[in-house]
């Protein structure tokens, strides 16, 4: 018997403040809402289809969305905010949506917005996991000098260009215990570089936000929603030390360090993402 096909709801546009953020979403409409955060300059396709098919499969309606100042969400030519106006993007999100309540997870910079959200926002998140992230505190999850020389290359100047710069950064940052599937990074580049051809601009305005975020450290100690921390132990992006912070910061929190894993997806270290946000998501449950 065959189970039946997760269902997907395609990409819309929504207004949420004076923004148009751009979501889609899979599983069914009744089911618990999970709420999908990117990083820095990524986009909602960065969270692959079939890692939000199996969470879809577990029981949740999967949401994921591209950040402002990202692929189709509204961008913001000579703006200025921060991690924490991010953060009320998300809840906005929402807001629109009418979903009262949603586990959240996040990735990298979507992990700060993540935080950010237990801090500000407590009552709108039913659980939170934060996946290759940081609090902010100097000293911990710094980036290795081999990764920023790919992030302060100039600019490509053709789309050809693009996609292979943006496939060796993501090589670059990615995991050395599992394999990586470069045809999909590929694929997955054209897709993003399609949605987004300006991204660089997006991208350093995000990095602006995250570099005057300072430390969380303090706030995270008040957050009481059930909490997991997963981190890889070979992330060149955001040092492992910054994931053992992250647990360390918020009471009762869970790390789970995935062996090999970078600062990625990869699709051999999903059974443990997808084991960590479920076993999570029922502490929210539990008595």
């Amino acid at each position: 018997m065959h189970a039946a096909p997760v269902l997907h709801d395609p990409p819309r546009l929504t207004p949420v403040g004076e923004l148009h953020l751009c979501w889609d979403a899979f599983g069914n409409r009744a089911d618990p809402a999970l709420l999908l955060v990117m990083g820095l300059g990524m986009q909602l396709v960065h969270w692959p289809d079939d890692l939000c098919r199996q969470l879809a499969a577990e029981g949740f309606r999967v949401i994921r969305f591209d950040n402002r100042d990202a692929g189709r969400s509204t961008h913001l030519p000579g703006g200025r905010y921060t991690v924490a106006d991010m953060a009320d993007d998300a809840v906005g999100l929402l807001d629109a949506l009418g979903i009262g309540s949603a586990h959240v997870v996040g990735a990298s910079l979507g992990g700060m917005v993540a935080q950010t959200m237990a801090i500000r926002s407590p009552g709108r998140m039913s659980s939170l996991a934060s996946l290759m992230s940081t609090t902010g505190r100097r000293g911990v999850g710094r980036t290795s000098p081999r990764v920023l020389r790919h992030l302060l290359a100039r600019p490509p100047r053709t789309r050809a260009e693009a996609v292979e710069r943006r496939v060796r950064v993501l090589a670059s940052v990615g995991s050395t215990g599992f394999t990586q599937d470069l045809d999909e990074l590929r694929r997955i580049s054209a897709l993003a570089f399609a949605r987004d051809p300006r991204a660089r601009d997006g991208r350093r305005r995000q990095h602006r936000a995250v570099r005057a975020a300072g430390d969380r450290t303090d706030a995270l100690r008040q957050v009481r929603v059930p909490t997991v921390v997963v981190h890889g132990t070979a992330d060149p992006m955001c040092h492992p030390s910054g994931g053992r912070a992250t647990a360390e910061a918020v009471p009762g929190a869970r790390l789970v360090l995935v062996p090999g894993m970078g600062h990625d997806l990869p699709r051999g270290a999903w059974p443990q993402l997808v084991r960590a946000v479920v076993d999570n998501a029922c502490r929210a449950d539990a008595p």
